[in-house]
Parts: C-alpha cells; sequence; structure tokens
C-alpha cells in the first residue's frame, strides 16, 4: 500500500534511537573491558598457582630424598605446609592416594566413604590439569626407586574469579534491559500522553462548527426555494459523519464500551458511505465465510480503522483498481477482517515500519492513520491488527484479528 515510506516530524523518536544505542554501546564497552581486565587477572593467577604446585612438587621430592635435618623442617614448614588454597593429592605409581592437601571431607564419612570422595576429586583434577611428576632416585646410583604424581586444580578463588565475568556480565545485561524498557515504557507514556491530549482537544474544537452546521441544515431543510434536497441530504449524511469522528476522537484516552456486534452489515454502512466519495474506478466487494458474524467492539472506533484501510488502499491503488473485504470465523472465538487491495504494495524492508509514528505513504501527511488503527485493535479491543501479505505491484492484504 506503499510506493515509498518517508519520515515526517520524528527526529525525537531518532534522538532516542541513538541515546539508546549509545546506552548498548557503553554497556558493552564495560563488559568487553571487564571481561578482558578480569580474563587477564584469571590467567596471571593461574600461572601463579600453577609455579606454586611445581614448586610444592619438589618441595616434596626434596622431602623424600633428603635427612630429616634442619633444612627439611624448613621445606616442609615454608612450602608444604604453607600450600593452604590449592587442593592437591599425592597418588603413588601403583595408583594409591597417599596424602591430600585443602580438600573438604566431612568428618562425619566413613572410611570407604572419604576414600571414595578422595578419588571423585582425583578424576576433577585429572580433568583439570596433567600431574607433574615427583621422581626420587638413588644417591649413589641414580637410579629411579619410586614415582609420585602430584594432581591439583585451581582453588577456590581462582574458580570464583574465572566464573565472575559471567555473573558480572549477567547483571550488565540485566540492567541495560531495565533501563532500556523503562526509556521504552517512558517513550511509549510520553507519546500516549500527547495523543490522548490532541484527541480530546480535537473533539472540543470540532463541536462548535459541528452544531453550527446542524443548525444550517435544518435552515434549509426548511426553504421551500431550494430544490436540490438530495444536496441537503448528502450534508447531513457528512454532519452525522463529523459527529461520528468526533466521538472517536472523544473516545481516544478513555475505556471504550465494547459491545456484541455484526461485522457486515456494519462494514456495509462503511463502504456505502465511502462509496460516493471516493473515485469510480474503485471497486469495493464483501464477503463473509457465514453469515451473522460477530464481535466485541466499539462500533465508532472500529469504523474509523477499516475506513482509514480503505482510503490508503485507494490511494495505494492511485483511484482505480479492487478492495476486497473478507470476514471470516477462525478459532478459539477469534473473527478475522482481511482487507486486500490491487495497489503498489509495500516493499519488504519497510513491512516493520507501517504501524510506527511518523511512516506515511503518502507525499503529505503526518503519518499517524496506521498508528492510530493499531492502537485502536490492539489496546482498546484486545486484537491484532498485521500485515497479512504484501508484494509490490500486486497488491497488499491487511488482517485485523477480534474476539467474538
Amino acid at each position: 500500500m506503499a510506493d515509498g515510506i518517508k519520515t515526517v516530524g520524528i527526529d525525537l523518536k531518532y534522538d532516542r534511537n541513538k541515546i539508546k544505542w549509545i546506552i548498548l554501546s557503553v554497556s558493552i564497552i564495560i563488559s568487553v573491558t571487564s571481561i578482558f581486565y578480569t580474563n587477564l587477572l584469571v590467567s596471571q593467577l593461574k600461572d601463579r598457582e600453577q609455579s606454586q604446585i611445581e614448586l610444592y612438587a619438589k618441595a616434596l621430592q626434596y622431602t623424600l630424598d633428603a635427612k630429616l635435618d634442619k633444612d627439611l623442617n624448613f621445606v616442609s614448614d615454608e612450602i608444604l605446609i604453607k600450600n593452604n588454597s590449592i587442593p592437591t593429592i599425592l597418588l603413588s605409581e601403583s595408583g594409591e592416594i597417599i596424602h591430600h592437601r585443602n580438600i573438604d571431607i566431612d568428618s562425619a564419612l566413613n572410611e570407604k566413604q572419604r576414600k571414595q570422595l578422595l578419588y571423585e576429586e582425583l578424576e576433577k583434577m585429572r580433568g583439570e590439569y596433567e600431574p607433574i611428576e615427583v621422581i626420587v632416585r638413588e644417591a649413589l646410583t641414580n637410579e629411579i626407586n619410586l614415582v609420585n604424581y602430584v594432581y591439583y586444580r585451581n582453588s577456590f578463588l581462582l574458580t570464583q574469579l574465572t566464573y565472575y565475568p559471567i555473573a558480572q556480565l549477567s547483571i550488565i545485561a540485566v540492567i541495560a534491559f531495565i533501563a532500556y524498557m523503562a526509556f521504552d515504557y517512558s517513550k511509549a507514556a510520553e507519546q500516549n500522553s500527547v495523543w490522548v491530549g490532541l484527541a480530546k482537544e480535537t473533539a472540543h474544537q470540532l463541536g462548535t462548527p459541528i452544531s453550527s452546521l446542524m443548525a444550517w441544515v435544518e435552515y434549509f431543510k426548511d426553504q421551500a426555494n431550494i430544490k436540490d434536497k438530495e444536496l441537503i441530504g448528502e450534508l447531513d449524511k457528512d454532519i452525522k459523519k463529523l459527529q461520528v469522528i468526533t466521538e472517536r476522537f472523544s473516545n481516544i484516552g478513555s475505556t471504550p464500551v465494547l459491545s456484541e456486534e455484526e461485522i457486515e452489515p456494519l462494514i456495509g454502512s462503511i463502504i456505502e458511505y465511502l462509496r460516493p466519495r471516493i473515485s469510480p474506478k474503485v471497486e469495493i466487494t464483501i464477503a463473509a465465510l457465514t453469515k451473522g458474524i460477530k464481535a466485541q467492539i466499539n462500533p465508532p472506533l472500529f469504523e474509523w480503522v477499516v475506513e482509514n484501510l480503505c482510503k490508503n488502499a485507494v490511494d495505494a491503488m492511485s483511484a482505480s483498481g479492487n478492495i476486497h473485504i473478507f470476514i471470516l470465523k477462525g478459532s478459539e472465538g477469534r473473527v478475522f477482517v482481511d482487507i486486500s487491495d490491487t495497489g503498489k504494495g509495500i516493499p519488504k524492508s519497510k513491512l516493520k515500519h507501517v504501524f510506527d509514528a511518523g511512516f506515511t505513504t503518502k507525499k503529505r501527511g503526518w503519518g499517524l492513520g496506521l498508528t492510530l488503527a493499531k492502537r485502536i485493535i490492539e489496546v482498546y479491543h484486545g486484537g491484532k491488527i498485521t500485515v497479512k501479505s504484501s508484494e509490490e505491484d500486486i497488491g497488499t492484504t491487511f488482517r485485523i484479528s477480534l474476539q467474538s
């Protein structure tokens, strides 16, 4: 239904979009910087712990080789016992656990359960790092007497630091999402406030000229010298239409009353009013899958939507073509109204923007028609309005979904 979509008077919207992108960019920069720095710390701490374990293994080897003297006591006290954070297991060549450190074991466990827990820890360590060999040699011949293995895994601090970036990124994402939603909500609330104020002021301003026109029509009806009574009838229809429009604007911002109405005759009355006011080259047809299809609607507001879609279709067809309105009842109590035209269609790249405020299919206009239509159907009627299909140079179909 569009030969080109342009943006009119929505610089504020685009400024807000820029602010959103700035917030997103800052969040990404903070996240990336934090993750990089944290990973750097993790790498440094990991290297440090690996050096500590290697020193621990050498100390073990030294204690197995050396005699019990002052140096051995120093190694035992200052290196072996000082390892109070890195979980380690000393395994014999035959696979028996000789010693372990910094592994929490419940004192209530029996010997078998303690052994099972230690071997489970051993499997975890095997999955993280290769073991460090502790080789004991014969002092005179330098032959290998025995080989033990030191298994280890990251300390609790290093493990926490490893997962810290994920937790941090999650928190930043949640905060950014909340900020985005709050910003979006405030924008929508501001737009709603402007629209409601504009609509009610328009309704108020229309009241006085409509009353004057009604008085003039009654005056002309009483004039015997006016021969073209049909003209007065058409003027009367237009005044009634203005009254309906005023009622529509008055309903914007307030909760409209919905009632069960038969859709086909209601749309028929809209088309009957439009036919003499649009090009005779436009043919409008109405069909229903079954007779008597009803839905919960507010007639003045629903008529506004259908009228708006039909007028857009006429513009898209350059006042020559066909408009077909099809009414059907779907599952779960839904009623569908499909409005199709043979116009120029909407480019696929523009489909997601047709209901945005400020986008228009015309050279002149504010681009609020479809936005208001969406609000009327989705907010006031609890329904849905979508572009069911659109192909360039073939036509467009809008679908309105209502509750019966």
